[in-house]
């Protein structure tokens, strides 16, 4: 197995891992955007995700607010520690 790498193609807003460079021979849509693509035996070999700049986006934004939501509560301007 090699070692995966990630290529983005800027003019289609394209975001391509490679896991493996082995040939496809067929391909799963995840979700509307994100295509597994699978070799002859089934086995993951990359995965493609269209309209990558604003999943990324999205993606971040949802990590970030998941993030803010643990935050340790402020009294008095001194934080407090959250167990």
């Amino acid at each position: 197995m090699n070692k995966p790498r990630m290529n983005y193609f800027k003019e289609e807003d394209i975001l391509h891992l490679v896991i493996s460079d082995e040939k496809e021979a067929g391909s799963v849509e995840l979700s509307p955007n994100i295509t597994a693509e699978l070799n002859d035996k089934g086995e993951l070999i990359g995965i493609e995700i269209l309209e990558a700049s604003s999943f990324i986006r999205d993606s971040i934004l949802e990590a970030a607010q998941a993030k803010m939501l643990n935050l340790p509560k402020t009294y008095n301007n001194r934080l407090e520690p959250t167990s």
